[in-house]
């Protein structure tokens, strides 16, 4: 197979004029997607993407039902987008149009899982930071370029360079199996922890009312990965296009609290109290349309949803794909729950944690 997948790549290549182009091996992450670098003879270079469609279960078709998406699988509940290449395209697409700085789409065959991207670089927001840039004005950036994404509505299809998809919604199912993630997987990897049913009804009844908030709240473009390592620092492009962005194949229509909590809430660094506080009213600052106790609530209530559904997903990358690394990212994102329910309006989601798993069991 992966004889026959190198050939695939190496004809669409070559059908794209990139044949002869010297191919470096990029770092990977939790996907099943691949990324290599081309050299080319013109001395620059291009990102090709591999994601290969078999190595993911099938997308949510639009106006699927409940159980269609259960029988599915968990990219039909959950993901909805499943990585697809098409997808890439398309929001690709559609972000360059409001002036923001996704790649250019330099080749693509969606159906074999292939495309060849602009290169923006390797000065990711996580690197920058790591050696000494402060992340104040980077995330400051980040926040306006949310700002441009929000302030107009995404139409249901998108499209372009031959392709269309839809751009469905982070909807009740797909948030209550995010929050079921926690409950399925931290006692695999905690066995100590004893979740039996009743626990799990009272927490499907903590999450309830947050759910129907994020459902009802889906009004916006979500780039769903909007953290520090798929965000590149592009400083000779002016306003909300300083930002490059990467890996936006998943997204959806969401609340708009939801893209300010991966950033905020960072699962791979801890982002500070002070940047956090200080993000959150740029970005208010920057819609005054919005009522900004209700969305401060809802950006508390949601972060919250989102670190224990990440929580969830390393959790399971830990105990069932043998990936040790993303227990070491974990307590900062029990510092991350913390900080959401120290607010008022989750303290009934705080005495469920210190009920039934209490500080001691938060590896």
């Amino acid at each position: 197979m992966t004889s026959e997948r190198d050939n695939q790549k190496s004809q669409f290549l070559q059908q794209a004029g990139l044949g002869d182009a010297r191919r470096e091996i990029l770092s990977g992450d939790a996907s099943t997607r691949r990324y290599e670098r081309l050299h080319t003879s013109a001395d620059s270079s291009l990102i090709f993407m591999d994601q290969p469609p078999a190595t993911e279960t099938l997308p949510c078709p639009p106006g699927a039902g409940d159980q269609e998406r259960e029988a599915l699988g968990y990219n039909a509940l959950a993901r909805l987008a499943a990585g697809r290449v098409e997808a890439f395209v398309a929001c690709a697409n559609y972000l360059r149009a409001l002036g923001l700085s996704a790649p250019q789409i330099i080749a693509a065959d969606p159906a074999a899982g292939l495309a060849v991207l602009e290169d923006l670089g390797d000065d990711l927001y996580a690197t920058l930071i790591v050696s000494g840039q402060d992340e104040r004005p980077l995330y400051e950036a980040a926040v306006d370029t949310l700002v441009t994404l929000h302030a107009v509505a995404p139409p249901q299809v998108l499209g372009g360079d031959g392709v269309s998809w839809p751009l469905l919604t982070y909807d009740a199912l797909a948030l209550r199996t995010a929050a079921q993630l926690f409950v399925d997987w931290l006692p695999k990897l905690c066995p100590n922890l004893n979740i039996d049913e009743a626990a799990r009804a009272e927490w499907n009844a903590v999450w309830a009312p947050i759910i129907q908030r994020g459902a009802d709240g889906a009004t916006v473009f979500c780039h769903r990965d909007y953290h520090a390592e798929n965000l590149i620092w592009l400083p000779k492009r002016q306003g909300p296009a300083r930002v490059g962005l990467l890996d936006f194949q998943d997204a959806l229509k969401a609340h708009p609290a939801w893209d300010l909590s991966m950033l905020l809430h960072d699962a791979r660094r801890t982002v500070s109290a002070e940047c956090e506080t200080a993000c959150l009213a740029r970005y208010l600052a920057a819609r005054p349309q919005v009522d900004g106790d209700l969305f401060e609530s809802d950006f508390r209530a949601l972060g919250a949803l989102n670190t224990v559904r990440i929580l969830g997903i390393f959790s399971r990358l830990v105990a069932r794909d043998g990936k040790p690394r993303y227990a070491a990212f974990m307590p900062g994102l029990w510092t991350y729950l913390d900080r959401c329910t120290a607010k008022p309006g989750l303290e009934s989601l705080s005495r469920w944690l210190a009920t039934h798993v209490p500080p001691e069991a938060r590896v």
